[in-house]
């Protein structure tokens, strides 16, 4: 069974179904006790005439009753009621009926009726009864003024529903905007901690209500989180800063030596261990700068620059060593494309992009383009002709340490693209990864200001 989707909408549909179902079930059980008390009473009132009329005939014969109907039809002009005398032939001998309607039933008895009279349909509660002699009578009253009563009922049930109708819907829009409000503030403050402002919480107002005791959890454990990841953080950049200290004294030495034994065997042994070394530092060097983006400090040093500005002077700085691997890079822009934004981290995103196309160009030529999208958005895109990223491996390769198969033989610790995916999270943007057929399309997209 397919459970309703709680929302705010479907909130104020409950409450507006609920308010007129109580109404309902307010005016049902009224109207049944009105109908059937009232259709019992006129019964009964219709039966005291009928036995009424009978004690006058028993006394004063067909020729008084004749008389006391007359009087009693012509005192009542306008009414309802509904008389007629006739004899053992159904030939009327006093009352406001043309003829005997054919739909009387020969019972005696009560009967609701429908039949036409001078060309006028009736809706008639009539008694029928025998009186001596052969004569029957006819005592009634035409229901149209009941029927009146019933449309008066309806009408107004109909206005309070309306009413109801309207006041739930006011009251659910009320409710509904309240509570969005609340949700707001949660999810304004869950958006800040995803930038990395981790000591956000959201604002709470001590009512003890079940949004305030949320909150509060909420709260609680967003205290939790913020402290394990601090506990990790501050062991991560413990252990990169004590490590990076002693590599970099190891680096020294060893570059002292090849300065000093150049000529002597297995110097260049050595080279190639400094070179590894330079390596460790650069991934240490990477993890403590993700973890500066990761905490959110740089997002106090954003300014307003020109991001097509900043891709040409990182493309430029690349040309020499595209030339010495044999590849074009051209660099292309649609005009000044303002953001907020850091600089010299953006720089580095794009000298990470550009790096990677100079490692798996094939011989063809490198692109780096910073335009405006139809959407308003801005793009700093580099494309190559290499082997590309497969499908499966395009979600993967901006995790950290993650080598896809044809990055296995070239240097690198697969930290690049995590740290693209990371400083386009802290601008609000998104790193997309795209087939450039052949090779890959790696696209910066964020916001303009």
């Amino acid at each position: 069974m397919t459970r309703l989707r709680f929302s705010a909408f479907n909130l104020a549909l409950a409450y507006i179904a609920l308010s007129i179902v109580v109404l309902a079930a307010f005016a049902t059980p009224l109207w049944y006790t009105w109908r059937e008390n009232f259709e019992e009473r006129r019964a009964f009132l219709l039966g005291e005439e009928a036995r009424s009329f009978t004690e006058v005939f028993e006394k004063s014969g067909p020729a008084g009753l004749a008389r006391v109907i007359d009087a009693r039809l012509a005192g009542a002009r306008g009414s309802d009621d509904i008389i007629l005398l006739a004899n053992h032939q159904h030939v009327p001998l006093s009352g406001n009926l043309a003829a005997w309607p054919p739909e009387v039933p020969q019972a005696v008895g009560t009967f609701a009726l429908n039949f036409r009279d001078r060309g006028r349909a009736l809706n008639v509660l009539l008694v029928h009864t025998y009186l001596p002699d052969g004569y029957e009578l006819l005592t009634g009253r035409e229901s149209s003024r009941f029927r009146s009563l019933e449309t008066l009922f309806w009408s107004g049930l109909a206005g309070a529903a309306g009413f109801v109708l309207l006041l739930g819907i006011g009251g659910g829009f009320l409710i509904r905007r309240l509570l969005l409000s609340e949700v707001q503030e949660i999810s304004q403050t869950a958006g800040e901690i995803v930038n990395g402002n981790l000591s956000r919480r959201v604002p709470t107002q001590n009512r003890g209500d079940e949004l305030d005791v949320l909150a509060q959890t909420v709260n609680r454990m967003l205290d939790q989180i913020e402290h394990l990841i601090h506990g990790v953080r501050n062991v991560s950049n413990a252990i990169a800063h004590d490590l990076r200290t002693p590599l970099a004294e190891l680096r020294s030495r060893l570059e002292e030596f090849v300065v000093t034994h150049r000529s002597s065997e297995g110097s260049a042994e050595i080279e190639t261990a400094v070179a590894d070394t330079d390596r460790v530092i650069g991934m240490f060097d990477a993890l403590l700068r993700l973890a500066e983006i990761d905490s959110g400090a740089r997002r106090s040093g954003f300014v307003q620059a020109d991001l097509a500005k900043v891709a040409s002077e990182v493309a430029d700085f690349y040309q020499p060593a595209a030339e010495l691997k044999g590849l074009t890079l051209c660099f292309d822009t649609s005009g000044a494309l303002t953001v907020a934004c850091d600089p010299l981290l953006l720089s580095q995103a794009i000298a990470n992009l550009i790096d990677n196309a100079l490692k798996y160009a094939q011989n063809g030529k490198i692109r780096v383009a910073a335009t405006r999208r139809p959407d308003d958005m801005v793009e700093i895109s580099v494309t190559d002709d290499g082997p590309g990223i497969s499908d499966r491996d395009k979600p993967k390769v901006v995790e950290r340490f993650y080598r896809g198969d044809a990055s296995r033989g070239t240097p690198g610790v697969g930290l690049g693209l995590a740290l693209v995916a990371t400083v386009a999270k802290l601008h609000g943007g998104t790193l997309e990864l795209a087939d450039n057929h052949p090779g890959l399309r790696a696209s910066l997209l964020f916001a303009a200001t």
